[in-house]
């Protein structure tokens, strides 16, 4: 017998146990892509793979990890699994995800029988391959991204394997930070066991086996029934990636979204084929998007699990950008593509439920790596972030300046710490004034980091969006500004960058990156004039934009607003 109380209390308890998890992973990792930047995820599962909660950590990794632990069983069906086994994989042609991020699955046992299946996916700054970071803007195979690694158990019987261990470690440049962040991602995991069998314990194992599936379709049932509230019909958008990193042409991205009865309909059809260069998004990544897009659209508050994908079908042909054939890389598509995916999608839902939906965002994860070999140890380092930029601006309220939106959810890696761990010297970090797209609700202001490359030469991948195309606005918004990379040399000059480039630097080189605004929403014209006094002050906002781009006029001596002059202004 269900009942709903009991359903509250089962959810409530697996969501904790996967944060928990995440808590462990990020105390006890030793890279700061993880312990500070928190590039990781982790999850609880039914013995049959099916997702059942999640972190709320990054919406990436936890939608392409449906896939992924369906696919490891295949690999390693439950009865050939034992108590203390843990399985690794990385390969992105089975696990959806890029290769530095590895995947580890450990299945939880209750008295010799299989109940659950405990996962982290955690983001490693080097797994190999033709540049630190392993995430070249100009790969043009997988082979070139790093170490592939297939299912394969990482620990057997409760023992860590050391001989797959050292030779994975052998292939990476940071085998330190590697080493300690495997442990930590187990770790994780056997929190989660321990922590589930304890809820056995107290519910007993049938009651909770059961309550794992209800909660799976109460999220299909709740999906449901949302989309039989939303208009019938058929939307399609088309955005466009800015090159591939090999070739600089624009790579369309097509989505019609179809409404009927309870389901929806996500078609890529007339999506540009495969790039050459690593932009590729796996099915798999593609799959996150769609259902990131509609949980957050329809209703945030349904659990995100296995249900969700029920009510959804997704076309995304072979061989295109949405769903590239082996051997096509596809280093950089969680971290660009995946963005206009969701920016599509998005942009079809602004027509269905348009009260419900931002205006474009900075549309990239702005990612930023620097690697060689650290003057101060001796040992080969690598530097890895992904900066925010502006969110769209809403129906209700202004984007937030400066965050990570979408597909990505991780933090900022303080200044202190990287200047700690790496031979870097961090010049400047704050937000772009005049970067907002302009609205009755503005958008977010984008980013600038600047950093100095010390006492040797470094290898350096910047990839970004948005550099050509603004983020679009709704409602009468303007787009949000775009993004500019610039190296400034040791003697002074300054040379504007391609928006996707890996490249090697001389020591002296500052690195000026500067991350897209987001889309404003509403004519910019019926914006409260004392929100633009506000950024006025702020310094976000220069006198002469709020003039042009508001009709506001602002006396410079008392920063006051002429009404007078205001209502010319916005009367023409």
């Amino acid at each position: 017998m269900i009942d709903a109380v009991t359903l509250e209390v089962m959810r409530n308890a697996l969501q904790s146990i996967a944060e928990e998890m995440g808590a462990t992973l990020i105390r006890t990792a030793l890279s700061p892509n993880i312990k500070d930047r928190k590039d990781c995820s982790t999850a609880i599962y039914t013995r049959d793979g099916q997702l059942v909660a999640q972190a709320e950590h990054i919406p990436l990794h936890l939608g392409l990890m449906q896939s992924v632990v369906k696919e490891v069983l295949k690999a390693y069906p439950r009865e050939n699994l034992l108590p203390g086994d843990a399985l690794i994989i990385n390969d992105p042609y089975i696990s959806g995800s890029h290769l530095p991020d590895i995947c580890i699955f450990l299945p939880v046992f209750y008295q010799r029988e299989i109940v659950a299946i405990m996962a982290n996916l955690a983001h490693h700054v080097d797994v190999g391959g033709m540049t630190p970071g392993s995430t070249p803007a100009n790969s043009t195979s997988i082979f070139q991204e790093g170490i592939r690694i297939p299912p394969v158990k990482i620990m057997k019987k409760g023992q860590l394997d050391e001989e797959i261990m050292a030779l994975l470690s052998r292939n990476v440049r940071t085998s330190f930070e590697f080493n300690g962040d495997i442990r930590a991602q187990i770790a994780s995991n056997a929190v989660g066991m321990k922590r589930f069998n304890e809820l056995i314990d107290k519910h007993g194992k049938e009651k909770v086996l059961v309550y794992l599936e209800e909660l799976i379709s109460y999220s299909e049932r709740s999906l449901s029934s949302e989309i039989k509230k939303i208009p019938q019909g058929s939307w399609q958008y088309t955005d466009y990636l800015e090159g591939d990193g090999i070739i600089e042409k624009p790579y369309a991205i097509k989505a019609r979204v179809t409404v009927n009865e309870d389901t929806i309909t996500v078609d890529f059809t007339g999506t540009d084929k495969q790039t050459r260069g690593p932009f590729n998004s796996t099915r798999a990544v593609t799959l996150a998007c769609v259902y990131y897009v509609v949980k957050s659209v329809l209703n945030p508050e349904i659990p995100s699990n296995e249900g969700i994908s029920k009510s959804l079908k997704i076309i995304t042909p072979e061989g295109t950008i949405v769903n590239p054939d082996f051997p096509a890389p596809v280093s950089n598509a969680n971290l660009n593509t995946a963005q206009r995916i969701a920016d599509v999608i998005l942009g079809a839902f602004s027509n269905i439920l348009p009260e419900k939906v931002t205006a474009a965002s900075a549309g990239t994860m702005g990612l930023f790596t620097i690697g060689g070999l650290d003057d101060r140890s001796r040992e080969f380092y690598s530097y890895v972030e992904t900066y925010g930029g502006g969110q769209g601006a809403n129906p209700l309220s202004d984007g937030l300046d400066g965050v990570h939106t979408n597909m990505t959810n991780t933090r900022n890696t303080p200044t202190e710490v990287i200047e700690i761990s790496y031979p870097l010297l961090v010049n400047r970090y704050c937000l772009r004034p005049d970067t907002e797209g302009p609205g009755k609700f503005r958008g977010g202001m984008g980013l600038c980091r600047e950093i100095t490359i010390l006492s040797h030469s470094a290898e350096v991948t910047l990839s970004s969006e948005r550099a050509k195309i603004k983020p679009w606005g709704l409602k009468g918004g303007k787009p949000g500004a775009n993004s500019l990379n610039i190296f400034k040399y040791s003697d002074g000059s300054q040379e504007v960058q391609p928006s996707k480039i890996t490249t090697e630097v001389a020591w002296g080189t500052t690195i000026i990156y500067n991350t897209p605004g987001g889309g404003g929403y509403g004519s910019p014209f019926e914006r409260d004039p004392a929100l633009v006094v506000r950024d006025v002050k702020g310094e976000l906002i220069s006198l002469e934009r709020a003039e042009r781009e508001y009709g506001v006029a602002i006396d410079p001596s008392t920063l006051k607003v002429d009404y007078k002059k205001t209502g010319e202004i916005r009367k023409k």
